[in-house]
């Protein structure tokens, strides 16, 4: 395993860390994935408030396994509040259900709207409990975690509040780069978010996507892709049991640029899109925003252009059934709300026939609407 200074908290963290919003099944599960993550060296353990019975799972893991509490960095998270007294009694409760006195790191859970980030930012608002819990040690270190726009996670890190960021970045979405590079400048720890699952569910990757990265699989080269870029720190395992913690032990121990043949791999994974998918291809410039009927046409079109390029049906189908079913941690609504009022047409580069493609997404995608699981 290797290590890497987490920004400005100066923690020392595994490049992978155990989120823990899967292991939930049992108690016993849950105990033992702690116990294999750990022997994989991993150090840094992620839950939150919301991940039903992680918190109490992870405390009594760490107690049964007899674990030394400065082995471990130990972050939460808790939901953003206008009302401090609920965010002061939220970070006790987190601390009661861990059997801890302090976390080394706390961030708030779903930094995702403007009216969030005015919250955090109001004098009187939830970051005056962070603040205190701070001054009184029950926290070390602040940060947020985010599903938000990206201008609003631009707004979030430029205000200098958080020490860490939280955020969706992968392969396939590279929508938040300009985030990295902000948080990187300010010196921001950078934590990235289920990689492996809304990176593209690549635990189970579909034949298709499997051939185009061979000789790697499509987890190690995503996963490749994102150590290979020192400003990231740490990506997020969310194993739900222990043999999901297996995989990452390929690219554990590499370090360094990405060799020519993980190169060659990722260009053909581009080159195979433009190919396939040819003139119908969203470029993701989101210059089609906004829409009059709040579709979230960009995102629609990413997970066509995956679906049609790469066979991610499976993917399309269970991050399409959100729109309109899991509130502002997943904006938008869905392609088949299309009026044909044009709106977007005339601002879009590639000149794309956008009512037809989002007609085309629908009916390829729109199987049994999902609801989201409250992490990350």
């Amino acid at each position: 395993m290797r290590y890497r200074r987490f920004g400005k908290t100066n923690l020392n963290i595994s490049i992978f860390s155990l989120g823990t919003m899967r292991y939930l099944a049992s108690e016993e599960n849950a105990r033992l994935t702690v116990e294999r993550s750990l022997k994989l060296g991993i150090n840094h353990l992620e839950t939150a408030r919301g991940y039903g019975k992680s918190e109490q799972f992870l405390g009594k893991a760490l107690v049964d396994l007899e674990i030394p509490r400065t082995q471990v960095h130990i972050t939460s998270k808790i939901p953003p509040t206008a009302d401090p007294d609920a965010v002061e009694r939220s970070i006790d409760d987190s601390l009661a259900a861990l059997g801890t006195d302090y976390l080394d790191c706390l961030a708030i859970h779903g930094l995702n709207t403007e009216e969030h980030l005015a919250w955090v930012q109001a004098s009187d608002g939830c970051m005056k409990s962070v603040e205190r819990a701070i001054a009184t040690g029950k926290v070390r270190h602040v940060g947020f975690s985010t599903h938000a726009p990206l201008e609003v996670i631009l707004k979030a890190i430029a205000t200098e509040q958080f020490e860490f960021v939280c955020l969706h970045y992968n392969y396939f979405f590279q929508r938040n780069a300009p985030a990295l590079e902000l948080a990187s400048q300010k010196d921001m720890g950078i934590f990235i978010i289920s990689p492996a699952d809304k990176g593209g569910m690549l635990y189970t990757p579909p034949p298709m996507l499997s051939e185009l990265c061979h000789p790697f699989s499509p987890l190690e080269l995503n996963y490749r892709f994102l150590l290979s870029d020192r400003r990231i720190t740490t990506l997020s395992l969310g194993a739900a049991n222990p043999t999901e913690l297996d995989e990452p032990l390929a690219v554990s121990d590499q370090d360094g640029s990405l060799t020519v043949s993980e190169v060659e791999a990722l260009e053909r994974l581009q080159a195979h899109q433009v190919q396939v998918v040819g003139s119908d291809r969203c470029s993701q410039c989101y210059a089609c925003l906004p829409c009059p009927e709040a579709i979230n046409i960009p995102e629609v079109l990413r997970l066509r252009n995956l679906a049609v390029s790469y066979g991610m049906t499976a993917f399309g189908q269970y991050r399409y059934g959100m729109f309109e079913n899991a509130g502002h941690w997943f904006p938008g609504r869905r392609g088949d709300r299309c009026t044909d009022c044009g709106d977007c047409l005339p601002r879009c580069p590639e000149q794309l026939d956008i009512p037809t493609l989002l007609r085309d997404t629908h009916e390829r995608l729109k199987g049994k609407s999902g609801r989201r699981l409250w992490g990350e």
